[in-house]
């Protein structure tokens, strides 16, 4: 069966703390593994959740701030160190290429690492910028052969103090085959399953054409956003409409929403009201502020305060989490097993 879950490495904001490290997030999607803001110590972090510098298939940075790209280095130099053979972009707002530079020559070691970089130049007013993939990335299509089914990456430009961006990966809808139907019209599984995906049309021995839309039933697609630091803003809410999974910065209570419009964050009721408007069926909250104590309010009070205009599912992230994405809904908004 695919893999397709959330493993959280850090929740910290700005200062890490005795029991969060700064931010890191490897999302599973099948075959395709991103990274996104590998704060400091993600490397370490990595290693207790049992992520290998293999698994990625791409590094995703919303922005410079440290907290969000102080571990970059050291997990190249580790998929240096480990020899991955593929080649592995970096995405970025193209404004922090400088700071990207400069983390991956921090220090002295031997370049294996096979990098793309990829400065996105979004601005506030684009529409979903679809983030290209890389020429020898694990799971990239050959060239001029597409997957049709390949999940696609998109940002958006958000609202903080210094240029950053949110991205939602999107599965296309698609089709799957309806067991009891393959029987009915005499298409046995194995090769036969296959020409009918490949070619919309399979002939029988028996001088039958069987068609593909009359054995299968529509497969919605599956989606996952991740928003970072920002203030409300449009992109905000283009970026969760409709998600699966959404992982979004919650880094103060509500009470202290002054204090996050001063340093252009989200609060959890912010995050929380997003996630309502927008028909999100889990909510990841995350990157929480260090004045808040365990556990009497991490995570108890934002959980609370997030249930007050949420009712959906909810996650106040703890390092270390393991998050499922939801499973898949069948056409017409029911769900179904994947």
């Amino acid at each position: 069966m695919s893999r397709r879950e959330l493993v959280v490495l850090g929740t910290a904001s700005m200062v890490p703390t005795r029991t969060r490290n700064h931010n890191g997030y490897v999302l599973f999607f099948d075959d395709t593994t991103i990274l996104f803001d590998p704060g400091e110590g993600t490397q370490r972090q990595m290693t207790h959740a049992g992520v290998s510098a293999t698994d990625l298939s791409r590094i995703a940075l919303t922005h410079l701030h440290g907290d969000h790209s102080l571990g970059l280095a050291g997990v190249v130099q580790r998929i240096s160190g480990d020899g991955v053979k593929h080649t592995v972009p970096v995405t970025f707002p193209a404004s922090g290429e400088p700071w990207v530079r400069h983390l991956l020559a921090a220090s002295a070691y031997d370049h294996h690492e096979r990098l793309a970089l990829q400065p996105l130049s979004v601005r506030a007013d684009d529409g979903p910028v679809v983030v290209p993939r890389a020429t020898g990335e694990r799971g990239a299509p050959a060239p001029g052969d597409p997957r049709p089914d390949a999940p696609v990456l998109t940002a958006r430009a958000l609202d903080h103090r210094v240029d950053a961006v949110g991205y939602r990966l999107d599965e296309p809808d698609g089709v799957s085959f309806d067991p009891a139907a393959l029987a009915a019209a005499g298409v046995t599984l194995g090769p036969d399953v296959g020409r009918l995906r490949r070619d919309g049309v399979l002939a029988l021995p028996d001088g039958r054409v069987v068609r593909r839309a009359q054995v299968s039933v529509p497969r919605p697609g599956q989606s996952v956003a991740f928003v970072m630091d920002t203030r409300l803003c449009d992109a905000v809410h283009a970026l969760a409409d409709g998600v699966d999974l959404l992982v979004i910065e919650s880094t103060f209570l509500h009470r202290d929403v002054e204090i996050a419009e001063r340093f252009a964050h989200l609060t959890c009721r912010q995050a929380a009201s997003v996630a309502a408007s927008a028909g999100v069926r889990h909510l990841v909250l995350t990157h929480f502020s260090q004045r808040y104590a365990e556990p009497d309010e991490l995570p108890l009070a934002f959980e609370r305060e997030a249930r007050e205009v949420f009712d959906g599912e909810v996650t106040v992230a703890a390092d270390l989490d393991r998050v499922p994405i939801p499973p898949r809904r069948r056409a017409g908004g029911v769900t179904a097993r994947r």
